[in-house]
């Protein structure tokens, strides 16, 4: 319904922003990565955090209702849960498909035991850009 809506889409990483086939999205919605913004790298030294986790800090007015696919830095999604602790407004859904052998996991079943907000993982340390694009996909087709 998100995506019907209009939502924007938020991504952690260019590589799922970029899998996602805009033909499929229901209505022109924005597909947005803040990861190669010029502000990041100042962010992120500033909040002693990594790239991907302060690029979560530029998502915050458009937030509220969007879909947000995380599907590379599970340092993305610690930050996303922080930033609702904070209150930061909730999206419509979250896609957790981080991946790797340090956080991943912990991550994704982070998001799970938040209960926030509906969410969309991958359990364990597999997951990616790919699959997350992938589900956006499928989600956004009803052909599907």
């Amino acid at each position: 319904a998100a995506l019907a809506a209009g939502a924007p889409i938020l991504c952690d990483a260019e590589m799922v922003a970029r899998g996602v086939t805009r033909a499929r999205l229901p209505a022109a919605n924005e597909v947005i990565c803040t990861l190669n913004d010029p502000r990041v790298p100042d962010l992120a030294k500033t909040m002693g955090t990594t790239r991907s986790a302060a690029a979560m800090e530029l998502w915050r007015e458009k937030l509220a209702g969007s879909v947000v696919a995380i599907g590379n830095a599970p340092t993305s999604l610690f930050r996303l849960l922080e930033m609702f602790d904070a209150g930061a407004p909730l999206p419509a859904a979250v896609i957790g498909m981080p991946v790797g052998f340090v956080g991943a996991a912990e991550s994704k079943e982070a998001l799970v035991a938040d209960g926030r907000v509906p969410w969309l993982v991958v359990r364990g340390r597999k997951g990616g850009s790919a699959m997350t694009a992938a589900a956006i996909n499928a989600l956004a087709s009803a052909k599907e």
